[in-house]
């Protein structure tokens, strides 16, 4: 499901804010260049969904599913997945949400079009960094068992992290994690090309207080050419589960608890800029730390999406001969140019540009515009949260089914595992980052193919 938001031309010049009437290509008060990149469409979910009715806070829960009768429910195309955006009505603005600040001298945003460049050319190899020995000689005090090189498999590693035997630098422990939460899990990796893991991801899963199960998944990928983007990732999967976890154990609807936790999110980001002025005059080239996110939930019934950025979430049947489809729609350049017409979907991917991000978290963005969005799919599966370090590899829907394992949803971190190593074995030229969350066969779908 590819089905792109329609084109909204600016209002205000995204530099001096001065009113914009349609078809200007200059500002007329600052003269910054409107037609570089199209303006950013608003968050209109792509699918719609007959809801049983709209409550104050945006959307209901599900109705109770009446009994089943046995009747087998009829196979769905992708783009009959049923799905809310919010019941029509805009979430409640968040007192976080207005604009950040404009980007500092040397930031590599465009400040015409609101785009942020984060793919700068990469050298062929990055050298292997050794672990902070301090950290190497705690982890040594609170275990007996000699460390063994992952190279190797023989030598003993010293202190400084690296093998006696080979010399083979040892992987840092975010250089590759793991992670299990009741019925989610999720992998990190940080790939064959980049010099450190500047993804992170949060699990959880919780019971909401009619003791329905909920499980809840959120990946960040650090913005590249911004400062500490590993920080970044880390903060904002960090605040995003914790606000997740709290709100959906008080009884938050999933989609505005999603909205929420992605300002959390942003505001956890946006923290990680406030340092004393001294610690700038030492740097002052440095641009604010960003990422990217990407988060979904399953409970009651519902499948709930939320998005900023260009990572992903695809849904996968457990049954293959129904159709899979992707759940969100990347805020980047190439979809931006595919919304506009200009360019095909092959072609915009293929452009070097295709990577260049036009939403993310951070005090240099001009806007934290969480999208959202929730669907009631009719037979189990699995969703599948990701960065674009491993959708670079499996990039439609039906090439993503393809390489998740058939018993995903009862072997979710195995399933994890098999991804990564499927973006390792094609290159992994990026930080790879994959979360599978289960979806149980509704009740009324017992019957279904």
């Amino acid at each position: 499901m590819s089905q792109m938001p329609q084109q909204a031309a600016p209002a205000k010049c995204p530099s001096c804010a001065e009113p914009l009437e349609s078809g200007d290509l200059f500002c007329g008060a600052c003269g910054y260049d409107l037609s570089v990149v199209p303006a950013a469409p608003q968050d209109h979910p792509t699918l719609t969904m007959g809801a049983a009715g709209v409550g104050s806070s945006g959307v209901d829960w599900p109705p109770p599913e009446p009994e089943s009768s046995g009747t087998p429910a009829a196979p769905h195309l992708p783009t009959d997945l049923p799905g809310t955006d919010s019941g029509g009505k805009q979430l409640p603005e968040s007192p976080h949400g207005s604009p950040a600040s404009p980007p500092p001298h040397g930031s590599p945003v465009s400040p015409a079009s609101g785009v942020r460049f984060d793919r700068p050319p990469e050298p062929d190899e990055y050298p292997l960094q050794a672990p902070d020995p301090r950290v190497a000689a705690s982890a040594a005090e609170t275990t007996e068992l000699p460390k063994v090189c992952v190279a190797c498999r023989a030598g003993r590693v010293d202190d400084d992290g690296y093998c006696e035997n080979c010399g083979h630098a040892q992987p840092r422990e975010r250089d590759h994690m793991e992670q299990e939460a009741g019925p989610v899990a999720a992998v990190s990796d940080r790939g064959l090309r980049h010099h450190r893991n500047e993804d992170a991801f949060a699990v959880g899963h919780t019971a909401l207080p009619d003791g329905t199960p909920a499980s809840l998944a959120v990946v960040c990928d650090g913005v590249s050419s911004a400062t500490r983007p590993d920080e970044a990732s880390m903060a904002a999967s960090r605040a995003a589960i914790e606000a997740l976890l709290a709100a959906l154990e008080q009884g938050t609807h999933p989609q505005q608890a999603l909205h929420d936790a992605i300002v959390a999110a942003s505001q956890a980001v946006n923290a990680l800029a406030e340092e004393p002025p001294s610690a700038r005059e030492h740097t002052p080239h440095q641009n604010a730390p960003a990422c990217t996110i990407v988060a979904s939930i399953v409970a009651s019934g519902l499948l709930v999406v939320g998005w900023v950025g260009d990572s992903r979430v695809y849904w996968v049947p457990v049954d293959r001969g129904a159709p899979a489809a992707r759940l969100t729609e990347d805020d980047s350049w190439a979809a931006q140019m595919v919304a506009a017409g200009l360019m095909s979907e092959a072609e915009a991917y293929a452009d070097e540009r295709a990577h260049a991000i036009t939403g993310w978290l951070g005090a240099d963005a001009y806007e934290v515009e969480p999208h959202t969005a929730s669907f009631k799919p009719d037979r189990p599966g699995v969703v599948v949260v990701c960065s674009d370090g491993l959708w670079n590899y499996a990039e439609t829907a039906e090439e993503m089914s393809e390489i998740v394992p058939a018993d995903a949803a009862v072997r979710p971190l195995h399933a994890a595992r098999v991804l990564v190593g499927h973006a390792l074995d094609g290159g992994g030229h990026d930080n790879v980052t994959v979360a599978l969350l289960p979806f149980p066969a509704p009740p009324q779908g017992a019957g279904s193919a």
